[in-house]
């Protein structure tokens, strides 16, 4: 059982994190060995210098409890009934915002390409979502996500991310706030210099590289 003692000390905690700015959310993640350095390609299909390897600083419960919290209070004036990640980079801050707010969690995930929810979960008409992500880049799975429960009858409120790494471009086309801005070049690989330098190319999550991925 949790004492005063610890839940204030928590508590504390979370308002510092709240008040932190960009650089002391990317210093966790640096912290944890979860900003990567390297020639990456992400999930959008770009290519970049830098990877957020969210599953590694997520692994901290404290973590995730501190930055769930830190995004949950952003929306807690809003109203949500439910907190909606695309899988499977959202869900574990979507769980944790979920909690946070006192809502239900349900996912999206892609079924022959197209993002659609699956697993019985269902949404109500007007029902008051919010669409939680790990990293932004693009906005793609976002706005995927969105899309999905729109088309399902859901209002999507708003969208929330613990980074932004399109330096505040990303347009998911409902309002959306994060944890920390970055602007990190994402480029198409015939743009890309390290490619033109013949680097390996990493896919995160895959023990292998391949310069023709």
């Amino acid at each position: 059982m949790l004492t005063q003692d610890w839940k204030d000390r928590a508590k504390v905690r979370i308002a510092q994190l709240e008040n932190m700015h960009t650089d002391e959310v990317i210093q966790k993640f640096k912290d944890s060995g979860a900003l990567l350095e390297g020639h990456f390609l992400l999930s959008s299909g770009l290519h970049s210098s830098a990877y957020l390897q969210c599953a590694i600083a997520l692994q901290s419960t404290a973590a995730a409890i501190e930055f769930g919290a830190a995004l949950a209070d952003r929306f807690r004036s809003q109203a949500i009934e439910t907190v909606a990640s695309p899988a499977i980079g959202g869900l574990v801050i979507g769980y944790e915002v979920a909690r946070q707010l006192g809502a239900r969690f349900i996912w999206t995930e892609r079924e022959h390409g197209e993002m659609v929810l699956r697993r019985g979960f269902t949404v109500g008409k007007h029902e008051r979502v919010l669409v939680v992500e790990d990293v932004i880049t693009t906005g793609g799975s976002t706005r995927d996500t969105i899309a999905a429960l729109q088309a399902a009858g859901a209002q999507v409120v708003g969208a929330a991310s613990i980074i932004d790494r399109s330096g505040g471009r990303a347009d998911v086309g409902v309002p959306r706030g994060s944890l920390a801005t970055l602007n990190v070049p994402a480029v198409k690989a015939e743009e890309c210099d390290a490619c033109k330098r013949g680097e390996p190319l990493t896919k995160p999550g895959s023990r292998s590289t391949n310069d023709s991925v």
